[in-house]
C-alpha cells in the first residue's frame, strides 16, 4: 500500500512541476501571440561573430540617440520598437571610433550573476519609465541568457557590431523612455509601434 501511495505523489509531483515549467515558459516568451517580428531565441546566443545584423528592422536613417562611451566606443540607437508579444526591442550599432582596437568592457554586461555566467552581452541595459517610476531590465530566456546581442569581445578600430536588446514593454501611454548602459550617458528615446 505504500508502494502505490508513493507513486501516486510522485505523478502529482511531477505533474505539478510541468505545471510550472510550461508556465515559466510562457511567461519568458513574452506570451506568445504568434509575432513574426521578433528576433529568433537563438539570437540570443551567437557565436564569436555577434549577433546576426538582420535584427536590425524598423531602422531609420536618423538615429534615436547617439551615445558616446568610453575610450571611443560609440553606441548609435536607431529603433525601439513596441511588438504586440508585450516587450520593446531596441535596435542599433556599437562602433568603435578610437584608434586603437577595443576590449569590449565587461560593465556593458551588468553585474547580475546569471547574465555574467553566459559571456559579454548588453545584459546590463535597462529602460527607466520617469513618470511610472519603474526600471525594465533585459529579458532572458528560459536558460537564463540574456534577449540581447552576445558572444562579441571586442571591435578593431572603426568596426562596428548590429546589436539589440529586448525588454519588457512599459505601458502603451509611455511614448519616451530613457535607456541606460553602463559606461554610456543616459538618453531618452521614444518608442514606436
Amino acid at each position: 500500500m505504500s508502494m502505490r501511495f508513493t507513486g501516486r505523489r510522485t505523478a502529482r509531483g511531477a505533474a505539478a512541476l510541468s505545471l510550472v515549467v510550461v508556465a515559466l515558459g510562457m511567461a519568458g516568451c513574452g506570451g506568445g501571440g504568434g509575432d513574426d517580428k521578433k528576433p529568433p531565441a537563438s539570437a540570443s546566443a551567437t557565436g564569436p561573430g555577434g549577433s546576426n545584423p538582420s535584427t536590425q528592422e524598423g531602422q531609420s536613417d536618423d538615429p534615436l540617440a547617439e551615445l558616446k562611451g568610453s575610450d571611443g566606443l560609440t553606441l548609435r540607437i536607431t529603433s525601439a520598437k513596441r511588438d504586440s508579444g508585450g516587450f520593446v526591442t531596441v535596435n542599433g550599432t556599437l562602433r568603435n571610433d578610437g584608434a586603437k582596437n577595443l576590449v569590449i568592457p565587461s560593465a556593458l554586461s551588468g553585474d547580475e550573476t546569471e547574465i555574467i555566467r553566459n559571456g559579454r552581452s548588453l545584459g546590463g541595459a535597462t529602460l527607466v519609465d520617469p513618470q511610472g517610476k519603474k526600471r525594465y531590465y533585459v529579458l532572458r530566456d528560459t536558460d537564463g541568457r540574456p534577449l540581447t546581442t552576445t558572444g562579441f569581445s571586442g571591435l578593431k578600430s572603426g568596426a562596428e557590431l548590429a546589436v539589440f536588446m529586448q525588454f519588457p514593454a512599459p505601458p502603451v501611454n509611455t511614448p519616451e523612455i530613457d535607456f541606460q548602459l553602463p559606461t554610456f550617458p543616459t538618453a531618452t528615446i521614444k518608442i514606436s509601434g
